[in-house]
């Protein structure tokens, strides 16, 4: 009689359980699971990279002994705001007579290599927005700013002792923009204000029409004009002859 008697209580229990709490726990709400987080940018060796991708040796080579370019690491995978580069091509650096960059101090030439960067990541399209807002302080700091115009799509840049472009886009990918550039950036927080006038292009040769050449005509009629002139001479040296012969003859005869 025992075991009916729990199978009531059991039973029991069970009806008492009321529909509501049936509800609440098949409404329970179930925690969506937390999204994962963004993925980090891809690690960018700005030294393989320059290494590789254009005729950068002499200017990687100053970023290199000047110890810039671990500066310019830290910049593109360690912050936010990334980095951008510009980048003169080997053919710049030789093509850099005055003024020399050999007379540079070691501060000064860290200093240059800082001026080729600005401490955030700009796309082509954001240079049109910068060109209103000129002159952008570069990774040097203080007075070291570039100019910026944005030419029907053409970036130019402008330091005082420089005037060059963006002539191709090496490398642009958040966080590193790379771009290279035609010329050397001199800043005017080292070579001065004094900056020497750029030279007047060359006029264009005036070139005046030739003169007019006497026409085969004209040479052939005066060459005819002239021989008419010499034949009276030679018939009166040989008027002259006969006439002396004659005279002689008439003098034997006589």
């Amino acid at each position: 009689m025992e075991l009916p008697f729990a199978c009531i209580i059991s039973l029991a229990l069970l009806l008492s359980i009321s529909p509501s709490s049936h509800a609440q726990i098949a409404n329970a709400p179930t925690l969506s699971p937390t999204p994962a987080p963004a993925p980090a940018p891809d690690f960018v060796n700005l030294t393989d990279l320059l290494s590789v991708a254009g005729p950068f040796q002499t200017f990687l080579s100053y970023l290199e002994s000047t110890k810039v370019i671990d500066t310019f690491q830290n910049q593109a995978n360690n912050t936010e705001e990334g980095i951008t580069l510009f980048v003169p091509k080997d053919g710049a650096f030789a093509s850099q007579k005055k003024p020399s960059l050999s007379n540079l101090t070691n501060d000064q030439l860290k200093s240059l290599c800082l001026f080729h960067a600005l401490p955030h990541y700009y796309t082509l399209a954001d240079f049109k927005n910068l060109s209103n807002v000129s002159p952008v302080s570069t990774f040097a700091g203080g007075e070291y700013s570039v100019n910026f115009t944005d030419v029907t799509g053409t970036v130019r840049l402008s330091s005082g002792w420089t005037n060059t472009k963006v002539s191709s886009s090496v490398h642009s990918t958040d966080p590193v923009a790379v771009y290279q550039i035609d010329k050397v950036l001199l800043p005017e927080a080292i070579f001065g204000t004094d900056i020497p006038p750029t030279p007047a292009p060359a006029p264009a040769p005036d070139i005046s029409p030739a003169a007019d050449s006497p026409t085969g005509g004209s040479e052939a009629g005066s060459s005819t004009a002239s021989k008419p002139s010499s034949s009276p001479k030679l018939s009166n040296s040989w008027g002259h002859l006969v006439l002396a012969v004659s005279s002689g003859l008439l003098v034997v005869l006589l």
